[in-house]
């Protein structure tokens, strides 16, 4: 594995650092071909059952290394051979936005299933800009964040986007200290690893199946499943050996 890319897992939550700070984590063509396969490797991990994909301070990225496409020693990142930016995963990938993400690191970062954000956490689309076309889902993945027109805003003017309007948005779930941004991520991803992963990855799959399709589609999708799951070989008995579980943390989290 790359210095460029640091893994460490701990309690079953795998946290991935891209690592090149002093570039800003300017994703190179060892980044784009690097990442994807790290998460599907620990995607096939028996040992994790969480992923958080973070940056080394003070960026989360700043995008493609621009100087090593113009060099011409980088691959073309619009060519990518996969759908996204990370390829697919079926264990939940949250994004810990700790500084800017910008243009191929903001697609990089809609590609994680949801985001957390640093108070330092600034989100640009600068394609137009640069004169290039996203190619890692952006025109996808921001509307359905955002909205399609807060999206086109975004990628029309180029302009910045701060945390706390981010969070206004709908585009990040919660912005925190910067200080408290990979502790607290961590505490949802455990509170992920508390529950039954067979479920949570038949969700996480099931939002992604609902998501490429009609409204209709979406009904028809988590009706199949709903009752897919309940079919041959569902054993009620685990329900209930989970309820005093599931009780006692919802009491802890609503004070009562």
């Amino acid at each position: 594995m790359s210095d460029e890319l640091l893994v460490d897992i701990e309690e079953r939550v795998a946290l991935i650092t891209i690592n090149r700070p002093d570039q800003r984590n300017a994703l190179n063509s060892a980044i784009r071909v690097g990442l994807p396969k790290i998460i599907s490797e620990l995607d096939a991990d028996d040992g994790v059952d969480v992923m958080i994909l973070t940056g080394a301070d003070p960026a989360f990225s700043a995008g493609v290394d621009l100087k090593e496409v113009a060099a011409g020693t980088g691959t073309d990142p619009s060519r990518t051979p996969f759908r996204g930016a990370l390829g697919p995963h079926t264990k939940p990938l949250i994004g810990a936005i700790n500084g800017v993400a910008v243009t191929g690191g903001f697609e990089v970062a809609l590609n994680c299933d949801f985001l957390i954000a640093s108070e330092r956490a600034r989100f640009a689309d600068t394609h137009a800009r640069v004169g290039v076309m996203p190619g890692w889902g952006l025109t996808v993945l921001l509307p359905q964040r955002v909205g399609v027109a807060r999206a086109r805003e975004l990628s029309l003017t180029g302009n910045y986007l701060d945390a706390a309007t981010a969070l206004v948005w709908g585009l990040v779930n919660h912005v925190v200290p910067h200080e408290e941004l990979i502790p607290y991520t961590k505490q949802l991803a455990a509170d992920i690893v508390s529950n039954d992963q067979m479920g949570v990855r038949r969700m996480l799959t099931t939002y992604d199946e609902a998501s490429l399709g009609t409204l209709d589609e979406a009904w028809a999708t988590e009706d199949r499943v709903s009752r897919a799951w309940e079919g041959p070989g569902f054993d009620p008995k685990s329900i209930a050996e989970r309820r005093e579980q599931v009780t006692a943390r919802g009491r802890a989290q609503i004070g009562g």
